[in-house]
Parts: C-alpha cells; structure tokens; sequence
C-alpha cells in the first residue's frame, strides 16, 4: 500500500498541475481586466482583491506541495513585491502545467498509434521495430513523469521563493543566535537538573551514612552503613560518567565523527546501514553538533517511526558537510510539530546549518542535514 501511495504521487502531482494551470487561464484574464480598470475610478479594485486572494491560495498550496516533493520548507516572501512573484508564477504556470502533462499524453499517444498502426508488410524484422518503437515511448513517458513532477517543484521553488538579500540575511544570523543562546541555556538547564537529581542526590546519601556511622556503635549496622555509603558513592560516579558523556562522549574524541556515529547506530534497537565517506575531521563544536543530532534522529526512528530498516550517510562535498538519517517506518513527522526536530534545527542553526524533512505518510521517511564547514585535521581509523 506504501509503495503504491509512493508511485502514485508523481502522476497525480502532473495532473493536479494541469489542472490548476488551466484554471490559471481565466484567472489571468480576469486579474487583466481588474487591473485595466482601476484607473477608471477604481471600478475593478474591490474584485482584483478578491482574485488576488485565490492567486495567494494557489501559490501556498504549490509552495506547500513543492516542499513535501523537495524535501525542505519554502519560506513566503515578504508582503512587498510578493503580488509580482506570483502572478509572475502564475503566468508560467499556465503554460508549464498543462504543457507537461500533454507531453507525457503525447507520448503515450505516440506508443498507441504505433500499436494500431497496420504495415504493408508483415514480418519479424517489422514486428520487432514496432515493438521496440512501443516500448521506447512506454519507457520515456514512464521516466519524464518523476522527472516533470521534481522539475515542476524545482521551478515553484525557484519562482516563489524569496530573493536573498541584506535585511533577510541579517534575519537568519539574528534568529541563528537566539537558537544558539536558548540551545545553551537548555543545555545548562540539562546539566544543573542532572547533578541535582543525580550526583548530588548521592552524594547527600553518602554523607547522611557516615554521619550514622559516626554515632553508630552496633558492628552490624555499621557494616551496612559502609556498605550503602559505598553504593551511592559508586553510583554518584556512574551518574558523572553519563553527564560527562553528555556533553562530550569520550568515543567522539577518540574515534571522531564517523567512529562516533557508527558507535551510536550499533545501540539503536533496529538494523542501521552507516554508509560514511569523511577524509578528515571537522572541528570539534561542528564534530559535536552533528553527533548529537544525528543520536537524536536514530532515537526519533526508534521510537516513533515503527521501521524495520534505517540508514545513515555521511559525507564532505563542496565545503558542506551533509548527514542524512533515513528510515523505511510510517512516515509523518513534522518540522513544526516535533520537538525533536525542532531542538536538532536549532542545534545546527547555530552553524549556520540547515535540516531539510521528507517524510510522507506512509514513509520513507529522510533527514538530511548540512553544516557549511572545512575540514581540518587527517583522519583517524576508527576501527
């Protein structure tokens, strides 16, 4: 049913488009006449506003569909010079939309009028030219399908997506802070609950104990009193381990980023593919991002995702570090609506990296993570 759900998309993207690129025809024509006349006392104003609502309904809803094909969110553009943008896309799409459907119907046809197509000779050589004619446009038009629905998306994106500039870069550096302050002050939080609740609490048994050994005069319960004191001092230890290994796991500074990951997929409970190609070693707060975020995500897959497989990869291209944490469960999660998702966003905005979700319902579900940054020292054999 997944796998069924997973290849109807792309067909159905195609139609849904020309679909609403024909509807984009008389909306156009309309949004023209609006316009024309608006000099003439503003006679066409109060209906423009009207169409200029469903013109913004419409390039949400491609914005949205584009993103759930991309993988990423599309941010909307600013109110100023956004009615441009889109009827600017809506143009385009007028003509694109329709246009891709008929092309895979043109070929199809193509396929049908060689199957009815009737030759004055019949032979083998004949019946395996028409065969292999029939089964090249099959192929094409089956192929141009994904292709056309990605290409589609890739243009939304590029059209209606807002144009970088000073003022929303500033922005993007102010909010990146602001994550990086509130992921350190949760940090700290973290650590000050763990000792509290952990070590200290321990620590207070140990001393309680031997303040009743100091008053205690029967052998026995002396014996005891040693003996739970040195418990929750051993305890105490394991509790500071953990804290420690929180905040910077030992197996991160001897093995690094790749030892590290492939030590956190043998602890999740399902079967991980680690496909990892790292020729040296990122700096350590970068090294330590992305190994918290990628332990985050396999936890996430474990317990929510109900899959059976998972994978993660990897790999150094171009100056962008780029880690993908993939699963074959059910799918849904939510950049908005999960908590998990939105620490690890925060934990790499702080780098002025990115997380992308794509993750249909149904499944499969991909995280895919880049950080901008060089690597630094050789790498190191983490086996």
């Amino acid at each position: 049913m997944r796998t069924i759900r997973h290849l109807l998309q792309p067909p159905a993207g195609l139609l849904l488009n020309a679909v609403t690129g024909a509807a984009a025809w008389p909306l156009l024509v309309l949004v023209g006449m609006c316009a024309a006349l608006v000099p003439f006392g503003g006679l066409g104003r109060p209906l423009l506003a009207r169409l200029l609502v469903v013109v913004r309904a419409l390039t949400r809803l491609q914005r949205a569909r584009a993103a759930g094909v991309l993988g990423h969110r599309i941010t909307e553009p600013s109110p100023r010079g956004r009615t441009v943008r889109d009827l600017a896309w809506l143009a385009v799409h007028a003509v694109v939309g329709p246009a891709c459907l008929m092309s895979v119907g043109a070929l199809l046809a193509s396929a049908w009028k060689i199957v009815r197509l009737r030759t004055a000779e019949a032979g083998m050589s004949a019946t395996l030219t028409l065969s292999l004619a029939i089964v090249t446009f099959v192929v094409i038009a089956l192929a141009a399908i994904p292709l056309l629905h990605t290409l589609q998306a890739r243009l939304a994106e590029r059209m209606l997506r807002p144009e970088p500039s000073l003022a929303s870069r500033v922005r993007q550096l102010t909010e990146s802070r602001a994550a990086a302050v509130d992921a350190q002050a949760a940090e700290l939080r973290r650590i000050e609950r763990d000792l509290h609740d952990g070590a200290q609490a321990r620590l207070i048994s140990v001393r309680m104990n031997l303040g009743l050994v100091r008053g205690a005069s029967d052998p026995d319960q002396i014996r005891d009193l040693v003996q739970e004191a040195w418990e929750s001092a051993g305890q105490a230890l394991v509790d500071l381990r953990d804290l420690v290994r929180g905040i910077h796991p030992p197996v991160l500074a001897d093995r690094g980023l790749a030892g590290a990951i492939q030590a956190a997929s043998l602890l999740c409970p399902i079967p991980v593919e680690v496909d990892i190609d790292l020729p040296a070693r990122p700096d350590a707060p970068v090294e330590s991002a992305l190994y918290f975020a990628a332990a985050e995500a396999l936890t996430n897959v474990a317990k929510h995702s109900l899959a059976t497989r998972a994978w993660v990869r990897l790999s150094h291209s171009g100056g962008v570090l780029r880690l993908t944490v993939g699963d074959d469960g059910r799918g849904g999660a939510d950049l908005a609506a999960g908590t998990g998702l939105a620490g690890i966003r925060r934990r790499l905005s702080a780098f002025d990296g990115t997380l992308a979700v794509h993750s249909p319902v149904g499944g499969p579900s991909e995280l895919t993570m880049e950080l901008p940054c060089a690597l630094s020292s050789p790498k190191i054999s983490h086996f």
